[in-house]
């Protein structure tokens, strides 16, 4: 059986085309993680905060001394400092929305990115993407461009999840250790 020769530059394009869409895809569905992660906590801890307000109100109604003032405080306090960093971790960033051709033909735009070309005319877009065209190693760098600047905002993103992971963790350890902390101290005087 007689077998073909391998087109190394043909061979080499589509291994490269294949690493780029595929380092893509994978950089989007973990972005897409990120923002589900942050979703999630913002939802629950939007719901905590709500029903201990909720108790919090009940319980300083009845009990005139508000010994759990200073543990609900806490907890919200903590709480509401997730749900910010949740907020911050899904916020997107955006540019100038413009470039010029000088900037273009010296490679440092990158037209696969919204954020660089979303104010500008469809005319101008579209030349500049033509321009592009011209030479495939510009549309290899400008997409290995994009893929680096993806990983940086993947890296904020999940940054930003562990310091509110974590924050939520340690938030919940202190408002429990001050709830029982404030029943005690409470209780006990009362004998």
């Amino acid at each position: 059986m007689k077998t073909k020769p391998i087109n190394a530059a043909k061979y080499s394009e589509r291994s490269i085309d294949t690493f780029l869409i595929v380092a893509h895809r994978n950089h989007i569905e973990l972005s897409g993680i990120a923002d589900k992660k942050a979703n999630m906590v913002l939802a629950i801890c939007a719901i905590m905060i709500s029903a201990v307000l909720t108790g919090s109100a009940l319980v300083f109604r009845r009990d005139f001394d508000n010994f759990l003032f200073i543990p609900t405080s806490i907890f919200i306090v903590c709480i509401l400092t997730v749900m910010i960093l949740s907020i911050y971790t899904t916020m997107p960033k955006l540019s100038a929305g413009t470039f010029n051709k000088e900037t273009l033909k010296d490679n440092n735009t990158n037209l696969a990115f919204f954020g660089n070309f979303y104010k500008m005319e469809l005319e101008d877009y579209q030349w500049a993407v033509e321009y592009m065209q011209k030479d495939a190693h510009d549309i290899y760098k400008m997409l290995t461009t994009d893929l680096y600047f993806l990983g940086g905002v993947l890296n904020k993103k999940f940054r930003l999840l562990n310091i509110t992971y974590t924050l939520l963790i340690f938030g919940f350890i202190i408002s429990i250790i001050s709830y029982i902390v404030a029943f005690y101290f409470h209780y006990s005087s009362m004998q």
